[in-house]
């Protein structure tokens, strides 16, 4: 009866390390979704994984809501939300993997910079780190806010009302404007510490186990491609893109990029394809078994 209980005790223990095996995921979607609208890949994450806790962000009361937010709200308030958010719940006290969705991933890098979270890994999908310099297409369902969006670019990316009220105005990245854009974005160059260096940004992405970075070779809504994986415009001109190593946000080490990479920390896939265009298998076989389980 003794061995017996021995036993058990010793079953449970195991069964307890197993269901605590896996951290939490975060996930945080792009412009014209929400939260539930990743419902299907949070099944997917559950499935691999029973047990573990997975949830998604949403900016406001519904789902109405959230997909207007993502078009204009202020990003510096959404990001100070979702740390309180992440902050709060206890089920992510021990540490947790971020998964950010076109915008929602330099959203989710802002979130790590700014909030000394413990987050293990960040994972973006074709997200804008070096923002975008044009507005090809608009994901989303809702052709009227992206008209809408469009306008208010075409008005002026970076005039204050524009700034403080269009998202993706807040990432608009103009390489005959660089000066402009130093001075007023109000997202972006903060958090690439274009205007000064932050240290706190820097150490904080630093304690990642792994930053991942997900490049769609034939994304139409992003432009340019390559700032998917940190790369931009060379300065002046917007027909030469530089590779991430290529830019001065890179050789400075103004963020971490390159102690990153050194250290083996920094990892860039590449999917043949459209705008988060992958398969559930590769997302089963390259990131739920690589950095999720």
């Amino acid at each position: 009866m003794k061995l017996s209980s021995v036993y058990c005790a010793f079953i449970a223990l195991f069964l307890q390390h197993t269901a605590d095996a896996s951290l939490p995921v975060v996930l945080w979607h792009g412009m014209g979704d929400h939260s539930t609208g990743l419902e299907s890949l949070v099944n997917l994450i559950t499935g691999q994984i029973p047990d573990i806790y997975v949830t998604s962000i949403r900016i406001g009361k519904n789902e109405e809501e959230d997909i207007f937010n993502s078009y204009f709200m202020n990003v510096n308030d959404q990001v100070d939300m979702v740390c309180q958010m992440l902050s709060d719940d206890p089920k992510l006290a021990k540490g947790f993997n971020f998964l950010g969705f076109s915008q929602g991933g330099q959203f989710a890098r802002a979130v790590v910079q700014r909030c000394s979270l413990p987050v293990a890994n960040l994972i973006t999908f074709g997200a804008q780190h070096q923002g975008v310099f044009g507005f090809p297409r608009c994901p989303g369902s809702n052709e009227t806010l992206c008209n809408l969006v469009r306008k208010m670019l075409s008005y002026g990316a970076y005039e204050g009302f524009v700034q403080d009220h269009v998202v993706q105005a807040q990432y608009w990245h103009d390489p005959n404007k660089e000066e402009t854009y130093r001075e007023k974005s109000i997202f972006l160059a903060d958090i690439n510490n274009e205007r000064e260096v932050k240290q706190r940004y820097k150490d904080n992405l630093l304690k990642l186990e792994k930053f991942v970075m997900v490049l769609f070779t034939k994304d139409s809504f992003v432009q340019p491609i390559e700032s998917e994986t940190f790369g931009q415009y060379a300065p002046g001109q917007s027909s030469k893109v530089l590779p991430m190593e290529e830019t001065e946000l890179y050789k400075s080490d103004r963020i971490g990029l390159k102690t990153l990479n050194e250290q083996g920390k920094l990892k860039n896939y590449t999917v043949i394809g459209d705008h988060l265009k992958f398969t559930h298998e590769w997302f089963i076989n390259t990131i739920v078994k690589n950095y999720l389980v």
